[in-house]
């Protein structure tokens, strides 16, 4: 269980201003009414997020279209999953908003999360990206591809097999096996190329004796330094730098082109099975699946969940590339396959 004094409740109340305040501890008796709606604040919708870049602009605009307040409480995937099981059924969260899609199936897995039946959900979002029984939706697409310097390296790897070259002996940088985001695309690995060829391609990682940074923007931030050449990150990390300063000294190499594709991860959003404002959850996911889709993908950086959507410009300019769709489903199912995995071949 995680420590709840480390997390915050962000109030949200528009225009604009946020009031930050401690999370109330679980033994002071956070409740709220069951998920039938009775009691609660047909004007208020509390979410849990782990994906929070960007995200008081998004619930700013969807308080000025709807009317509807937004209270959100951020914190990793698994701390929040591990509180929404402790709080049961007296969870104040109507909405759930993940940065991985294991985490997400593993909290459907867990009984948390309730199916909706939305012809608006189902028609923006393609099948691939949501639950087989409509429990969750993405909402954006985040791409864990190979990064590589431009200043150093010619001749980058093409993929994530080839990172375990001699190449690239003490030249990788790499993110700890206990983040989602590394235990996601090991599970990718596993269900693509089988497990005995999944751990050969990650026992190559190791053997490169790589540098481990739990953070990406850390990690492309010593390849521009010289610390490592090659390195895994996400692709909106990327952006975000070269918002920032168009001239960083990082670029994408997509792997696995033409074939299986990069490997695809998503944020997603659920309403919660005792949500206490189920309407007003269902509403608030409706709308960042359509009038808000472009505001919340452009607000990391992330690809839209919706492939009618335009992505903004900057990662536009990260050029074609084919994605692992089929893979976003079984990334759950496969978590705890991946983490035995990194463990067995000393991923640290």
């Amino acid at each position: 269980m995680p420590n709840n004094g480390s997390l915050m409740r962000k109030v949200h109340f528009p225009p604009s201003r946020l009031v930050f305040s401690a999370i109330v501890a679980l033994s002071g008796g956070l409740v709220a009414s069951c998920g039938t709606g009775s009691g609660a604040n047909p004007e208020q919708v509390t979410v849990y997020t782990g994906r929070h870049y960007g995200i008081e602009a998004v619930f700013d605009e969807f308080t000025e279209d709807t009317g509807i307040e937004v209270r959100f409480t951020t914190g990793s995937d698994p701390e929040l999953r591990e509180r929404l099981v402790a709080e049961g059924a007296n969870t104040p969260a109507d909405v759930v908003i993940t940065a991985d899609a294991a985490n997400i199936e593993l909290a459907a897995s867990a009984g948390l999360l309730a199916a909706l039946d939305s012809d608006t959900l189902r028609g923006a979002i393609p099948e691939e990206l949501r639950s087989e029984k409509n429990e969750w939706f993405a909402l954006s697409r985040r791409l864990r591809v190979i990064m590589h310097s431009t200043e150093r390296v010619s001749e980058p790897p093409r993929s994530y097999a080839d990172l375990g070259g001699s190449a690239w002996s003490k030249r990788l940088c790499l993110r700890p096996s206990t983040h989602p985001y590394t235990q996601s695309l090991v599970a990718s690995l596993i269900l693509n190329q089988g497990a005995e060829k999944a751990e050969s391609i990650v026992e190559g990682w190791v053997a490169n004796e790589p540098l481990y940074i739990n953070s990406d923007t850390d990690i492309l931030k010593a390849i521009s330094a010289g610390d490592c050449d090659v390195a895994i990150t996400n692709t909106y990390y990327l952006a975000r730098l070269l918002d920032e300063d168009p001239a960083t000294p990082v670029a994408i190499s997509w792997p696995e082109q033409p074939t299986t594709g990069a490997h695809l991860n998503v944020s997603t959003g659920a309403v919660l099975a005792s949500a206490p404002n189920p309407g007003g959850a269902r509403r608030l996911l409706e709308w960042l699946a359509t009038k808000g889709q472009k505001t919340f993908s452009d607000a990391n950086f992330e690809y839209p969940a919706d492939p009618s959507v335009a992505p903004a410009d900057l990662i536009v300019g990260f050029g074609e590339h084919t994605a692992d769709l089929a893979a976003v489903r079984q990334l759950g199912r496969l978590n705890q396959d991946a983490v035995a995995l990194l463990s067995r071949v000393g991923h640290e």
